[in-house]
Parts: structure tokens; sequence; C-alpha cells
């Protein structure tokens, strides 16, 4: 509450400078930057890796919260269902005759706020931005052509494909600001298939998987990981729902 407009932060004893410009919705704010350098030399230099809430230690090694085929720069959060791939398991993968194809989303604050309405309805999910790019859009389309099926690697991969799918199951090679919110009810237009995490009660992402799999069977499924003792959350297990 003490960053109301016009007040400035100084980070990295004096590296960094934030003004508040204004205050948002929601409890974000508005901020200008102002620095001497390169801003991202700066911000991986007296920045912290953004983790989840519910982690509470620092990460030592930042390739640990990253996943293996990350490519650009933006996101604040890895797709954490795709943490579970290494090289050697893609290669398996791709062995078996499996394509792999690549969408990237820039994970915002909508992934990590919890719904706090009591209508779902009235919850407002923040833009993030996403990117398809035409080859990979071209390996999605054939194998949808070809009877195969379309698995989205983490409720991340889902997002992306759902914004960018026509109504007939077809995908678009696009970019652009997608605010998608999948609850029960969501018709899914292009995936069959999901690997994931499990998630926090009260989120989006339980939501998501509720709408893909019904709330039965994912309030079944986390029963079984709590009696058998499975991870949960971001390092935890994953399941895949067909």
């Amino acid at each position: 509450n003490k960053l109301h407009a016009g007040a400035k932060v100084i980070f990295g004893n004096g590296l960094l400078e934030a003004e508040i410009i204004d205050t948002m919705p929601g409890g974000t704010r508005k901020v200008q930057f102002k620095y001497q350098g390169i801003f991202n030399e700066i911000l991986d230099k007296i920045g912290l890796m953004p983790l989840p809430p519910y982690i509470h230690e620092e990460l030592k090694e930042k390739d640990r919260y990253q996943t293996v085929y990350a490519k650009y720069q933006g996101s604040a959060a890895a797709p954490t269902a795709g943490l579970h791939f290494t090289p050697e398991l893609l290669k398996k993968i791709e062995e078996k005759g499996v394509k792999i194809a690549n969408v990237t989303l820039h994970v915002g604050l909508g992934t990590f706020r919890p719904v706090k309405v009591e209508n779902i309805l009235e919850h407002h999910m923040h833009s993030e931005f996403y990117m398809i790019e035409e080859s990979e859009a071209l390996k999605i389309n054939k194998a949808k052509e070809a009877g195969k099926r379309v698995i989205s690697v983490g409720t991340t991969s889902c997002r992306t494909l759902e914004s960018a799918a026509t109504d007939d199951g077809k995908i678009q090679a696009s970019s652009g600001w997608t605010d998608i919110f999948i609850y029960p009810g969501y018709k899914f237009k292009l995936i069959d298939g999901l690997i994931t995490n499990f998630h926090l009660p009260e989120s989006t992402l339980l939501m998501l998987v509720s709408a893909f799999a019904g709330k039965e069977n994912i309030m079944a499924a986390y029963e079984e990981a709590v009696k058998e003792r499975y991870r949960f959350f971001s390092f935890g297990d994953a399941m895949i729902l067909i």
C-alpha cells in the first residue's frame, strides 16, 4: 500500500530505480524504470528468480526452474509440466515416431493469481503474450489431419493452442495477447490430451484440468495423489489426461 503513484524504489545500490506511475486494479502497479546500461543484464545481476508463493527457498541454480527446450526470454515462470522432460527423454519420444512442436507463452501474473470471487465469470485473467510459428502450426495440423492426437505439455501450452485454434480444430500460425480463461463447460477445439502437474486449490489451472477431464475425475485423481503421497505443485509429479 505504500507503493502509491509517485513513489520511488531503488534496487541494487542504485543500479535500478523504479517510479510508480499508476495504481492498477487488483493491486498491481505501472512502473517506469531508470537505469544505465542494458536492462536485462541489470536484472540478471540484481534480480531473483520469480517463484510461486509456496516455494520459500531461493534457487541456487536458476536452470533448475527452466525447461531444457526454453528459447525466448519474457516468461515470469517456467511451464512446470515441461520440467519433467530431459534431452534424453525427448529423443526417446521422437524415436517412437512422436512429432514434437514448440509454442511460446510468456506466463504472467494471471497464472499465479487465485480465484477469489464466488462467480468465476467475474474473475479477470491478465493478458499473456503467445507465439506459434508457421512450421510448428503445420506439424500440429498435419497430425490432426492424420487422425493423431495432440498432447499438450502443460496448461500453458494448452492455453496457447486453444487461443490460436479455429472452431474447426485447426491451428493458425500467429502471435498476440490472450486472456483466455478455461473452466468447466469450455469446449476444447484442438487438444486431445494434457500432461500436467497437480495444482493449487482455487486456481485457474485446477479449473482448466477439470474442464478437460471432468471435476469428478480430477478430484478422484487428487485423492489418490494425496493417499499415495505424490508431490504437488511446480516441482511435483505429473499426470497425463487423455
